[in-house]
């Protein structure tokens, strides 16, 4: 018969490759019984972020001060309001990748570094405590800046976890912190040099994590040179708070900033085509509505996630995704299960208004888009007062035919 801790831990593999399996978009959330949560987020079955875990605020500055010494961590202007939510890291690597400030090749790093260190901590959770799976779609992050294969990331965590167990260290975290209590006594077995060194990093303050970072040596090593001390009582790992990371003014314009700012509904627009955009943008904020446009299908889930908006124009034909992919994913979310969702096409057959209907569209437009059919549709879908509605001197009279 199976170990039940055993049993666990192949059911929380398997979720894994379920998700892969699937070409899932989405968040994996996976919490032990103790109230611990790590968070893996998935764009066509590949993972492309991870937070939670014990210490993200260490771990956001061990991985920078290791794989880009050249920033200064404390002096990044960044919103406070993004540490509020639990991918605040990721959009941090954006920003700083939008600046120029990192290479691609550093967050590739950092967030391979990021996936094996929460994948770690969850193979040694699941040796003691079950844990739960629970997908949702209603975050869905941009798939801009990595790919990370979860396959391999499983592989490493399993190899990682096997080699940590034979040595020895099974019960030892690497998130706790090593604090020497005997110091008399390690000063008779250890040479003064090597003494000194004890006494400045195992304070308490420096986890095992932050001392292989600090002295550039591998894990598993320094763990297992310390095991003899701590088994001796002459060090004790203890178990320490997570670094604060103070969160200053930023200067950054959010997606937020691009909607116009009236008290209308906000209508969203996703077509590939700049002409269509603006042309919708025209007509719908020239009835006093709000706008935003989405122009890149990849990232249309996290930024109408992101909005809300209270009707959406989609359009059918678009590289990697199809307006049916993307309905299709909108109904599955919560958020979007009522949301009127207009698609915009340059076929007017029966077979696509059919499939539009079956993904769960609310109506169709056909192309050339007019004024009078995107005003006529919003004030079909939406209870728009009369005071809302402004009737513009000069409606806009362009219309653009997009196959």
């Amino acid at each position: 018969m199976n170990h039940p801790e055993l049993m666990v831990s192949n059911a929380l593999i398997d979720e894994f490759k379920k998700c892969t399996q699937l070409q899932y978009n989405g968040k994996l959330s996976i919490t032990s019984i103790k109230g611990q949560q790590w968070n893996f987020y998935y764009r066509l079955g590949r993972i492309v972020w991870s937070t939670g875990g014990t210490h993200p605020f260490r771990r956001w500055r061990r991985n920078m001060a290791q794989y880009c010494p050249d920033i200064e961590v404390e002096k990044i202007p960044m919103d406070s309001q993004n540490t509020s939510v639990d991918y605040w890291d990721y959009c941090l690597l954006q920003t700083l990748h939008e600046q120029q400030k990192i290479k691609r090749e550093q967050i590739n790093a950092i967030v391979e570094s990021t996936i094996a260190e929460l994948l770690f901590d969850i193979a040694q959770q699941t040796n003691f405590t079950p844990v739960t799976c629970d997908r949702t779609q209603e975050v869905i992050l941009e798939a801009a800046m990595s790919f990370t294969s979860s396959d391999l990331s499983l592989r490493v965590m399993q190899d990682s976890w096997k080699n940590w167990s034979e040595a020895g260290l099974a019960n030892f975290s690497p998130n706790s912190a090593p604090v020497v209590r005997r110091p008399e006594q390690l000063q008779q077995l250890v040479s003064p040099g090597a003494y000194k060194n004890f006494v400045n990093l195992m304070n308490g303050k420096y986890t095992l994590r932050d001392l292989a970072v600090r002295m550039k040596q591998n894990m598993m090593p320094i763990t297992r040179s310390l095991l003899p001390y701590i088994l001796k009582g002459i060090i004790e790992l203890v178990e320490v708070p997570d670094l604060p990371l103070i969160a200053t003014a930023s200067k950054n314009k959010s997606i937020a900033n691009k909607v116009k700012t009236t008290n209308g509904p906000l209508i969203a627009c996703v077509d590939d085509s700049p002409q269509v955009c603006q042309m919708l943008e025209q007509i719908i904020t020239s009835n006093g509505l709000r706008f935003v446009q989405v122009q890149d299908a990849l990232k249309a889930l996290p930024i109408l996630i992101e909005q809300k908006p209270d009707l959406i124009f989609l359009d059918l034909v678009m590289p990697i995704a199809s307006g049916y992919e993307i309905c299709a994913q909108l109904r599955r979310i919560s958020l979007f299960a009522d949301t009127p969702v207009i698609i915009l096409t340059g076929s007017d057959g029966l077979l696509d208004r059919v499939r539009a209907k079956v993904v769960g569209s609310t109506d169709f437009i056909t192309k050339p888009v007019t004024a009078s059919k995107v005003v006529d549709a919003i004030y079909r879908h939406l209870p728009i007062s009369s005071e809302t509605r402004v009737t513009s001197k000069n409606p806009p009279s362009l219309s653009f035919a997009h196959s």
